[in-house]
């Protein structure tokens, strides 16, 4: 664990010392001292503050949840050139395609203490608004106490352009049938010129932040996300936390903050060399640092590994995400330490202690479960 004392300030490059006491007094730092920081700082140095500001925030105390996915298809009609999980509608090899009776019995012979079901997938042009709204409501009517979680941007972009209603229109009729709140991926990079490059077809980052102000506005929270480690570079990743950091001083709607590492296999980005744990390392102490207004900060321990995850809990990370019960393909496809993601409670207890914090049962909206 790090130490959270004062820095010796006379050892640092003077561009940094004032850096380091608006952190070390809690002040917000700019996007240009963020950049100063990404660039000029120690590993070490980004470490100390990250954990400083984590122990201020949760002491030891580290999140988990029991939750499973469902997947409802790979099928997309987009074509992310990252994305190692979709198949397109005219290449069908290696595609799956729930059926609402299938997915319902998923939910049915998950674990009886879940208390989240995620679910998101490719975007398929047959699941639509009426679709989502009556498989939420039999969900519901299952396990009325497991919160849905549910669509990232790019799903209800879709959904909700198809239904011809606006997003808010489309999040409250999701709401209404029993959706709890969004997760936060479909972010990728908001730099559109990097977007045109990865994922040129989905939709915009304007439409992203429109939709999660939509959806905070009707009383669902969120969380957000960011996919490092590819072709973007440390301007693009502090503009990206910017418009997030903007939007939360806005709506306050954002839960937690989940930088997304890029995994090369079976994508059109293969040829892309994966980032090494110390890209990770810098990535999420500065999505703490500069995202003061997030109180969470998620390393999503199927992407990430074990062994990284464990190593984050000591640069900003106080979450690890749950016991999942090997219900997601998306990372595992891509290449992921992790082929089969499940933990038990017990393997996720063990995770966090042996690096000497505190595990903390959770909800999706970061209440303390009860054993």
């Amino acid at each position: 664990m790090m130490k959270t004392s004062c820095i010796s300030r006379e050892l640092l490059p003077k561009d940094l010392i004032s850096i380091v006491k608006k952190v070390e007094n809690q002040q917000r730092i700019s996007d240009k001292e963020a950049l100063t920081l990404f660039k000029k700082s120690s590993l070490s140095l980004l470490g100390t503050l990250a954990n400083q500001i984590r122990e201020r925030l949760h002491g030891n105390k580290t999140y988990f949840n029991k939750n499973i996915h469902i997947e409802p298809t790979n099928i997309c009609v987009f074509d992310c050139k990252f994305c190692s999980y979709s198949r397109l509608l005219s290449k069908k090899q290696e595609a799956w395609e729930y059926s609402e009776k299938q997915m319902l019995e998923i939910l049915k012979n998950a674990p009886k203490d879940i208390t989240e079901v995620h679910i998101v997938g490719g975007v398929h042009p047959k699941m639509g608004l009426d679709f989502f709204v009556s498989l939420i409501k039999k969900a519901k009517e299952i396990r009325p106490n497991v919160h849905v979680k549910a669509f990232t941007a790019v799903e209800l972009e879709y959904i909700c352009r198809k239904a011809k209603v606006s997003y808010k229109e489309g999040l409250q009729i999701l709401k209404d049938a029993g959706q709890g709140s969004l997760p936060g991926g479909g972010a990728e990079i908001f730099d559109e010129k990097i977007r045109k490059n990865i994922c040129e077809d989905k939709c915009t980052t304007a439409q992203w932040l429109a939709i999660h102000e939509a959806a905070h506005s009707i009383g669902m929270h969120s969380n957000a996300t960011i996919l490092y480690g590819h072709i973007e570079k440390a301007e693009h990743i502090i503009d990206h936390m910017s418009k997030l950091r903007d939007l939360q001083d806005k709506t306050a709607g954002f839960n937690a903050f989940i930088p997304l590492k890029f995994r090369n296999k079976n994508n059109q980005m293969s040829h892309i060399k994966e980032v090494s744990i110390i890209e990770d390392m810098r990535m999420f102490a500065i999505a703490r640092i500069y995202l003061d207004n997030f109180k969470h900060i998620k390393a999503y321990w199927p992407m990430i590994g074990k062994e990284t995850t464990q190593t984050l809990l000591g640069f900003g990370v106080n979450d690890i995400d749950g016991t999942i019960d090997d219900t997601t393909k998306i990372y595992s496809m891509a290449g992921a330490e992790d082929q089969n993601p499940k933990m038990t409670t017990e393997e996720i207890l063990h995770l966090i202690k042996q690096v000497k914090r505190q595990p903390i049962e959770r909800d999706t909206l970061y209440g303390v479960v009860e054993n």
